[in-house]
């Protein structure tokens, strides 16, 4: 009986969410067909686009209070990916960061994931970054520069771990 109740349980749980999704799905500067990702999830969602077939895994976070994110078509994100547009100005001497309202130019960037990217558990893109088409991002790596198509990255700064591609754009085995 208790594994019944709880069966019901989680299945309430996920309909409830699903529910959710397509209710905020509106709030997004443009959202395509078929995108999955968590409402409890944090979203400037005026700011982001997201193209067709995009999966974002459960503990986003994408941050652009300034400038846009841009998400192309067949994109997938694992769990706990941070994207953020931009940070926080650190010219002003003297004040506390947390006091300083103004942006420089430079503190706010867009972030752009071209079309048909794989995204790993515990990525973390940085503002001004353009991840080309075909990429695949390494679990936990830090972003802070752009990826060529076709590339695989990881580590602390997105350092290329393969980008073997032939000329009809297919990866070396």
């Amino acid at each position: 009986m208790l594994k019944l109740l709880g069966l019901v349980v989680v299945i309430t749980g996920k309909l409830f969410q699903r529910l959710l999704m397509y209710l905020i799905r509106p709030l997004f500067k443009k959202c395509g067909r078929r995108v999955l990702f968590c409402p409890f999830d944090f979203f400037t969602y005026n700011t982001i686009e997201l193209g067709n077939d995009v999966a974002i895994g459960f503990g986003a976070v994408f941050a652009a209070k300034e400038t846009s994110i841009t998400i192309g078509n067949k994109v997938m994100f694992g769990p706990n990916v941070s994207i953020r547009g931009g940070d926080h100005n650190t010219s002003v001497i003297g004040k506390y960061m947390y006091d300083v309202h103004e942006k420089r130019p430079q503190d706010d960037q867009p972030v752009v994931i071209e079309d048909d990217v794989w995204v790993g558990t515990n990525v973390t893109i940085l503002k001004g970054v353009t991840v080309g088409r075909g990429s695949i991002i390494a679990a936990g790596a830090l972003v802070n520069k752009d990826v060529p198509r076709y590339s695989i990255v990881g580590g602390g700064s997105g350092q290329s771990a393969e980008d073997e591609v032939d000329a009809r754009g297919n990866r070396a085995a």
